[in-house]
């Protein structure tokens, strides 16, 4: 299988500090790949330096075929990119935003509308409101719409659901499956753990070093087996107990309650006796299926 995009070894610093640490990583083509990382991971650093904003202070990106800073004028032509902030003129109404895209890159808007048509099929009931007074879920799609119009061959996404409701995510994301059918290689970073599971591969990002890269049955295959949940009417206490049980390797607030790693040979039952004994009566323990966020959890902090 061809590969869409290359990296090696690629570095960026601001000063002392050191957003990306020698991250290489390999992006199939015609691939929906996903980027995983907390605030601060250096995803957007990598973003910048893929769509040729930023140098990188050592190592090499190759996207469809062009390497980033040498390629860099024919590489824009090639890629669509949609960053985390909202970025469309808002001033300007849905339909001027649109044709103002196209002329950037020297295409018609019913050249490629079949590519944007099922997307941009909510926003064509008011083609003459303002970006700037759409909500959340619209202007995602307007971005998504504009990013597309001259139907590039990568498509890099930089948390594109944040800041919408949950409903307009899990469309937003029906809609790489779609985009993807059609041939175009995409990569998208979210720090939604559950939406990244919709991705054929996945690389987890910690503090500018890339942690692991499987499918995300693979990762999950990577979890500890002994993982449990764990509940009771004060969690808080119950979470500083269960962090001083022999066995406990770990313990953290996932959701309504709260995910135990245990060591081999843990008896649930007889922790369920020492936190009653400590006052905490109603606790409970039971099995948990680990995830993708509980395989972060675990690279992370072996990492630190």
């Amino acid at each position: 299988m061809k590969t869409a995009i290359d990296i090696q070894n690629l570095t960026k610093r601001y000063g002392k500090l050191v957003a990306l640490d020698h991250v290489s990583l390999s992006v199939p083509e015609g691939s929906l790949f996903g980027l995983i990382g907390p605030d601060g991971a250096g995803k957007t650093t990598l973003y910048q330096i893929l769509t040729t904003l930023l140098s990188p202070d050592e190592g090499s990106a190759t996207v469809a075929g062009l390497d980033v800073v040498r390629d860099y004028k024919k590489l824009r032509t090639q890629i669509g990119y949609m960053p985390e902030r909202f970025s469309l003129y808002p001033d300007l109404t849905v339909r001027e935003n649109l044709h103002f895209f196209a002329a950037l890159f020297g295409v018609d808007v019913k050249d490629n509308f079949d590519l944007i048509a099922p997307i941009f099929s909510q926003l064509e009931k008011f083609p003459n409101r303002r970006a700037g007074a759409l909500s959340g879920g619209m202007k995602q799609k307007l971005a998504l719409s504009c990013a597309l119009i001259h139907r590039p061959k990568v498509l890099l996404l930089d948390e594109p659901t944040t800041g919408v409701d949950a409903v307009s995510r899990s469309e937003f994301w029906d809609m790489l499956a779609t985009l993807k059918a059609q041939g175009i290689t995409i990569l998208v970073s979210t720090s939604y753990m559950d939406k990244a599971e919709r991705c054929e591969r996945i690389a987890l990002l910690h503090q500018g070093k890339i942690l692991d890269v499987n499918t995300p049955a693979g990762l999950i295959e990577n979890m500890d087996k002994n993982l449990y949940n764990a509940s009771a009417t004060r969690m808080y206490p119950l979470l500083e107990a269960l962090r001083t049980l022999p066995g406990v390797k770990d313990c953290y607030t996932f959701g309504a309650t709260l995910h135990v790693v245990t060591e081999e040979g843990f008896n649930p039952d007889d922790a369920i006796g020492r936190l009653r004994q400590e006052g905490l009566e109603d606790a409970r323990i039971w099995p948990a299926q680990g995830n993708i966020e509980d395989l972060f959890i675990k690279l992370a902090k072996n990492d630190d």
